[in-house]
């Protein structure tokens, strides 16, 4: 039986790993899904320049020409950085005659990836092998329909016109299907989200997915430290008791933002996370589209990781107060109170879990910055483009020492 080889391409960090194990998954589906006639092998490797530009069409040319380094039959190329046209978000792009397709991880949204990402390049195999017209995809859905299910049912009932299947994420953010025979497009298939609103909710969502908001998390062990020292210490004292006493719900609730606000911008401002505009940027429209786009994604992976540091404090703080004070001391510490309910409990560790968010983070470092940066687009991306020059400049290096020889 010929044997017929793809390549995955993705660059470092987590789809790396998502990388790997389609490495084992693909081949027996690529047979059902596209063709019994040949013996599938996936084979994987990892890029630093496909995490390391937002310009498809120098990764495109970078895959062509890894792809018949390897004698691989196709390739596709697994990216987690967001790519536009037009201001919207592009999910996926094939180039027919080169037998190569572009994933973009971000444009799949906050969703279960690996089943995602694992049906989208299925389709687009099936694309490059069948071809895009009508006819085309009609011929690849009469074949499949033509299968035995084999324990791939959700394949076989897939529109042969669709990136993923139905799923009431995919129908309330629909994809655009465009195929393309013109010469001015490099591309000859490219999926984008249909609305531009759906697609910022989809691109920023998967942004944030990305940049693995709770592996940040590590790096608050200190501010949870500070913070909780701070707020255990103000329990001694009555007046947090007859504070929450005092604090509507409302209120609670605003200093809540507050408090959440204040920690996301004092990291922020602290480790200079923010990315300014430059004067290439105000040339360029789509850099400064990306530009926004990396901030907003870094505020939101924050927002999330410190509502996960909140909630952790929040239920110390409980657990705290619940042991270790008596009710008939909370009784006493209250004014209008003679019987300690649930609800006072609750109050009075959400008083004390803001003021320690407050007081506790301001003035605090992380013990390990590389994380925090790490866990940002713009950053990760510089590390991959200097990762890539340093990988270039050896490769010509060696092939002049070659040469000499």
């Amino acid at each position: 039986m010929t044997k017929k080889t793809l390549g995955l391409i993705t660059p470092p960090g987590y789809v790396k790993q998502l990388g790997k194990n389609l490495e084992d998954e693909l081949p027996e589906m690529l047979e059902y899904y596209v063709s019994e006639e040949y013996e599938w092998e996936v084979e994987y490797y990892e890029d630093t320049l496909t995490g390391g530009t937002n310009d498809s069409a120098r990764v495109f040319e970078e895959a062509i020409n890894k792809g018949r380094s390897k004698s691989w039959d196709y390739v596709v190329i697994l990216t987690d950085l967001p790519l536009f046209v037009d201001n919207r978000p592009i999910v996926a792009e094939v180039v027919c005659d080169e037998n190569v397709a572009l994933l973009s991880l971000p444009g799949l949204g906050l969703v279960p990836m690996h089943s995602r990402v694992r049906e989208a390049i299925l389709q687009l195999i099936n694309e490059i092998y069948y071809g895009a017209s009508d006819e085309n995809r009609e011929q690849a859905q009469a074949r499949l329909e033509a299968q035995e299910s084999s324990g791939f049912e959700n394949l076989r009932n897939k529109d042969p016109k669709k990136l993923l299947g139905k799923r009431a994420f995919e129908l309330l953010s629909p994809l655009d299907r465009q195929t393309f025979d013109d010469e001015d497009t490099y591309v000859d298939i490219r999926y984008t989200v249909k609305s531009k609103l759906n697609g910022m909710i989809r691109i920023v969502s998967g942004m944030v997915h990305a940049n693995r908001p709770w592996e940040m998390f590590p790096a608050f062990f200190k501010i949870i430290v500070v913070a909780f020292t701070t707020g255990a210490y103000a329990l001694i004292f009555p007046s947090v008791a007859r504070l929450s006493e005092m604090y509507s719900t409302p209120r609670l609730i605003l200093l809540t933002l507050i408090a959440i606000s204040v920690l996301v911008a004092w990291i922020v401002l602290a480790h200079e996370l923010w990315q300014k505009k430059t004067s290439e940027e105000e040339e360029n429209e789509k850099k400064e589209h990306i530009r926004k786009m990396y901030n907003t994604s870094t505020i939101f992976t924050l927002l999330v990781t410190v509502i996960m540091y909140y909630a952790i404090l929040f239920f110390m703080f409980l657990a705290t107060t619940t042991l270790l004070i008596p009710p008939e001391k909370l009784a006493a510490d209250l004014s209008e109170t003679e019987v300690v309910g649930v609800e006072n409990y609750l109050d009075m560790a959400w008083t004390v879990t803001t003021f320690a968010t407050i007081i506790g983070a301001i003035g605090s470092v992380f013990e390990n910055k590389e994380v925090i940066l790490n866990s940002t687009y713009g950053y990760r991306q510089r590390q991959r483009h200097e990762a890539a020059k340093k990988q270039e400049e050896q490769e010509e290096e060696e092939a002049g020492k070659k040469e000499q020889k």
